[in-house]
C-alpha cells in the first residue's frame, strides 16, 4: 500500500443520509466505493430499518426508520445527529437538506463537513405536489437564504451539475460539480449487431406527471410502437389515471427493475425517451438516465431544453422536442423508428462522447482531489 492511501486508511469519513437507500448510485456505489478505493475508512450512515451491514471496505451504520415525511424531518436528523458524533470522522459528506441544522453543529464542533447539493432544492420546492401551491414561493425563499446562510460555513459543496456548483461559488469558494455520470459496471456492452427491426422505445425512471408520463403514453397512440417503461409510479392515482389513458395499450410496463434488467430493457430498445416538464427543477439538470442511453448506444429523444439541446447536439446524440406537445413526440419517436440508420449513427456517437468524457472515473477524480484538499 502506498503512503498515500496509508494517510487515508488513518482517515475515517461518514456519508450521512436519512432519505436515500443504503445502496443509492450516487451515493454508495459512486462516492463511497470511490472513497474506499482510494484508502479511506468509509462509513454510510442510513436510516431505512435494515440494520448494520459491511459490504466490501464500507460500514453501514442504520439509525432506524419513522414512519411519514413530517416524523423523519423532525426526528432523524438528532439521531442521525448523535450517531454521527459517535463515529468521530474527520469528515463529514452529508446529503440531504434536511440534515443542514445536523451537519452545521457538526462543523461548529470543529469537524470538516461537505454538504452534497443533489438538486436546486429551492427550485424543487416549486415542483412539490405536498406543499400548497400559495406557500412554495414561501418555502423556496425561506429555504435558499437558510442553505446560503450554511453554505458559507460548510468545508466544501458537491453538486451533481455544473448549474448548481455556479449558485453556490458565490457563497463558498469550495463549489465543485460531480456529475452523475455512469460508472464503467453500468455501461452496456457495445452492440456487435445492428438494432433489431422492433419498433420498441423505453422510459426508465420514476414514473410521474412532470416527467412526461401523460404526454409520452399518449403520444403512443399516435404511432405504431411499443413503449418499455419501468420504474416505481409517483403516487398510485398516478398510476390508475395513467393506466386508463387509450396510449396505456403501447406500453410494456415492467415494475422497479433490477441493473441487469435495465441493461436488457435497453438492449432491446431503439431509443431511450426523457420528456420531463420544463419544472424549474429540471430545465438546468443533467439527469443520469441522459448518459445511460447514451452510454447503451441508444438515441436520445428529450425536451427541448437550452442545456439538453446543446448536450445532444454537440455529441451529436438524440434529437430534443416539446415535452408539453403529445404529438410532438409522436412525430419525434416515429421519425426516429423509420430511419434506423441515422438511430444506429445518433447511438454510437452518444455512446462515443461517454466513453471519452461523460464517465464516471473523471468525476471520481475530482472526488478525491476535493477529500485531499478539504483534510489537508
Amino acid at each position: 500500500m502506498s503512503t498515500l492511501d496509508d494517510m487515508h486508511r488513518a482517515l475515517r469519513v461518514a456519508h450521512l443520509t436519512t432519505v436515500h437507500a443504503r445502496r443509492d448510485v450516487r451515493i454508495f456505489h459512486k462516492e463511497c466505493e470511490s472513497l474506499a478505493a482510494a484508502g479511506y475508512d468509509v462509513h454510510l450512515l442510513v436510516a431505512d430499518g435494515s440494520g448494520a451491514e459491511q459490504i466490501g471496505g464500507i460500514t453501514i451504520h442504520d439509525i432506524g426508520a419513522v414512519q411519514g415525511r413530517i416524523r423523519r424531518m423532525c426526528l432523524q436528523p438528532w439521531r442521525m445527529l448523535r450517531a454521527a458524533r459517535q463515529l468521530k470522522a474527520s469528515l463529514y459528506h452529508f446529503h440531504d437538506p434536511e440534515l443542514i441544522p445536523v451537519a452545521l453543529l457538526l462543523r461548529w464542533g470543529g469537524a470538516e463537513v461537505v454538504y452534497d447539493s443533489h438538486e436546486d432544492v429551492p427550485r424543487a420546492v416549486m415542483s412539490k405536489h405536498w406543499i400548497r401551491p400559495w406557500l412554495r414561493h414561501v418555502v423556496a425563499r425561506t429555504f435558499e437564504l437558510f442553505e446560503n446562510f450554511a453554505a458559507r460555513r460548510f468545508s466544501a459543496i458537491v453538486t451533481a451539475t455544473p448549474h448548481i456548483a455556479r449558485r453556490f461559488a458565490k457563497f463558498n469558494a469550495r463549489s465543485i460539480d460531480i456529475n452523475n455520470y455512469p460508472m464503467q459496471t453500468e455501461l452496456l456492452e457495445s452492440r456487435c449487431e445492428p438494432m433489431g427491426d422492433g419498433r420498441a422505445v423505453c422510459y426508465v425512471g420514476g414514473i410521474g406527471k412532470i416527467r412526461g408520463a401523460i404526454e409520452m403514453i399518449s403520444a403512443f397512440e399516435q404511432i405504431d410502437a411499443t413503449l418499455i417503461m419501468a420504474g416505481a409510479f409517483e403516487s398510485a392515482s398516478t398510476e390508475a389515471e395513467l393506466r386508463r389513458l387509450p396510449g396505456w395499450s403501447k406500453v410494456d410496463y415492467r415494475g422497479v427493475v433490477s441493473r441487469s434488467q435495465v441493461r436488457e430493457i435497453m438492449a432491446n430498445s431503439r431509443a431511450g425517451l426523457l420528456f420531463f416538464h420544463p419544472e424549474p427543477n429540471h430545465v438546468d439538470a443533467q439527469p443520469n438516465k441522459m448518459f445511460e442511453y447514451m452510454s447503451a448506444g441508444l438515441p436520445v429523444l428529450a425536451s427541448d431544453f437550452p442545456l439538453w439541446r446543446l448536450l445532444l447536439e454537440e455529441a451529436g446524440a438524440g434529437v430534443c422536442a416539446d415535452p408539453l406537445d403529445a404529438t410532438a413526440i409522436a412525430r419525434t419517436v416515429g421519425a426516429l423508428l423509420d430511419d434506423p440508420v441515422k438511430g444506429r449513427a445518433m447511438g454510437a456517437l452518444g455512446r462515443a462522447a461517454v466513453l471519452e468524457r461523460y464517465q464516471w472515473a473523471h468525476e471520481e477524480r475530482k472526488l478525491q482531489s476535493l477529500y485531499e484538499v478539504v483534510l489537508g
